[in-house]
């Protein structure tokens, strides 16, 4: 019973900590974006706004399920690389995989929470004004 205990707090511990540095980081990225957002132009602060409160309001179903697809991408962009059993000719390199960094990673996040998000308010009847595309034509 003395092992268990001490495996649930060495697991709570582990976590409240983990939770401190996620908060930390949290802080720190909207210290960051408030710095930055006064020196984009009007319409870039609006979707930087709209992109914040569309993270804030992610639940942790759409967490998993964002999750889950960029792992079967992944997934499938290996199984894509090792498909090729026959031998290149000579001077080719085999193709190699990009490097993921955490940056790269949240990228790929933020891009489809927006397109789940986006896919929300089709279904939701919205026709999406507030996404406009960005050909630097258009003046409001």
């Amino acid at each position: 019973m003395q092992r268990h205990y001490v495996m649930y707090y060495e697991m709570s511990y582990g976590l409240n900590i983990e939770m401190h540095k996620q908060a930390e980081i949290v802080k720190r990225l909207n210290g960051i974006c408030a710095q930055v957002l006064p020196y984009l132009s009007q319409e870039h602060q609006q979707q930087v706004l709209g992109a914040i409160e569309r993270a804030k309001q992610v639940t942790a179903p759409e967490l998993n399920s964002i999750i889950r697809q960029l792992q079967a991408h992944q997934l499938s962009q290996l199984q894509a690389l090792a498909l090729p059993l026959t031998p290149l000719p000579v001077g080719l390199q085999p193709p190699s995989l990009p490097a993921v960094s955490a940056g790269a990673g949240l990228l790929s996040l933020s891009a489809l929470g927006s397109q789940a998000h986006l896919s929300k308010e089709d279904k939701n009847g919205h026709d999406g004004d507030t996404h406009q595309e960005d050909d630097g034509e258009k003046s409001d």
